[in-house]
């Protein structure tokens, strides 16, 4: 992208700023971006942030659990895939909406879809091409948001209770241990072969990460 000024970071990925919680060291951080806009030097400035960021209290080796109990996954036909979905959103809807409270805010919605409705829009790709539900954008781009959206209704649910939840290990509880996670991983596939150009480059770029890729079919 070639910016003008880049500030790089030494954090996990998906955590710019370092550990979540910590104000005074994400502060430090906004700072040294802010201060690359009053360098004189140039016309391109790459820098190195000096510091680590500080152990988050999901480091504290007290491990993480769903606050229920989902059963697991089985290896079911795609229709039965979003039937269990539908299961799973139902038992954790509570906890959502617990979280959704107590947090005062919520990352889900990017998308515009109510989250039954998300699974049933990403289900609808086993199909072929589906109606694109959301007309701002390209049905490549309402995949993506609906991808987002998908698991971020299902991490602040389960991260509704307080405590330390690593973000490796939510994501590997996603992947690993959910219908949802169970349903994306087997339509990247599907999407990746599909008609429609925008699909199937966020199928190959944005469906699943790379760390948890070794889960596809």
């Amino acid at each position: 992208m070639r910016p003008p000024r880049f500030l790089w970071v030494p954090f996990e990925l998906g955590r710019p700023f370092g550990a979540p919680g910590d104000a005074a060291f994400q502060t430090k951080v906004l700072r040294a971006l802010l201060a690359l806009l009053a360098r004189k030097d140039g016309p391109v400035v790459l820098e190195d942030f000096p510091e680590d960021a500080p152990a988050a209290p999901e480091d504290d080796g007290t491990g993480w659990a769903c606050p229920i109990n989902l059963p697991k996954p089985q290896a079911a036909a795609e229709p039965a895939m979003l039937e269990e979905v539908l299961r799973e959103i139902a038992r954790l809807a509570p906890w959502y909406a617990y979280a959704r409270e107590r947090r005062g805010r919520t990352t889900f919605g990017v998308s515009g879809l109510e989250i039954e409705r998300v699974a049933r829009f990403l289900h609808a790709f086993f199909d072929g091409v589906p109606a694109n539900p959301v007309a701002a954008v390209t049905l490549g781009e309402a995949l993506r948001l609906a991808c987002e959206d998908l698991r971020s209704w299902y991490l602040e649910a389960a991260t509704a209770r307080p405590g330390g939840a690593g973000s490796r290990a939510l994501a590997d509880w996603f992947w690993g241990e959910t219908a949802a996670g169970r349903l994306l991983l087997a339509l990247q596939p599907v999407c990746a072969a599909s008609a429609d150009a925008g699909v199937r480059h966020v199928a190959e770029s944005q469906f699943v990460p790379r760390s948890q890729r070794h889960r596809l079919p």
